[in-house]
C-alpha cells in the first residue's frame, strides 16, 4: 500500500468519495485564515490546470472549478454574487473588457 500526500483544499464531497471506494484518508478542517489562504492557492491550482486545457470540455470544468472557487471567497469575505457582479460591470466600462484581443508589448516611459 501506498500512501499519496495532497495537502490541499478538496470540494466537500471528496471525503465521501474516498470512503465509498474503502479507501483510508485523513482530513481536517481548516481554520478561519487558513481557509482563506488555502482557496487562494486552490484558485491558482485551476488556474494552472486551465492553461494546460486542450479541449473545450477540459476548460468548462476548470472554469466551472474556478467559478466555485470564485464564489466561495467572495462568500468568506461577504461579498455578494450582485456586488461581484456590479465590480465586474464597472471594471468593464472604467477599463474595457478582454474581447479586442490586446497584446501590451511594452511601453516607454
Amino acid at each position: 500500500m501506498s500512501r499519496k500526500i495532497y495537502n490541499k483544499l478538496v470540494r466537500d464531497k471528496i471525503p465521501e468519495i474516498i470512503r465509498s471506494k474503502k479507501k483510508a484518508f485523513k482530513v481536517s478542517i481548516l481554520t478561519k485564515e487558513k481557509y482563506r489562504k488555502a482557496l487562494k492557492e486552490k484558485i491558482d491550482e485551476e488556474a494552472k490546470e486551465l492553461l494546460e486545457a486542450k479541449t473545450n470540455k477540459d476548460v468548462l470544468n476548470e472554469l466551472a472549478d474556478i467559478q466555485e472557487l470564485i464564489n466561495a471567497v467572495a462568500k468568506n469575505h461577504k461579498i455578494t454574487v450582485k456586488t461581484l457582479e456590479n465590480k465586474r460591470k464597472e471594471k468593464t466600462k472604467e477599463r474595457g473588457g478582454f474581447e479586442k484581443k490586446i497584446f501590451l508589448e511594452y511601453v516607454d516611459e
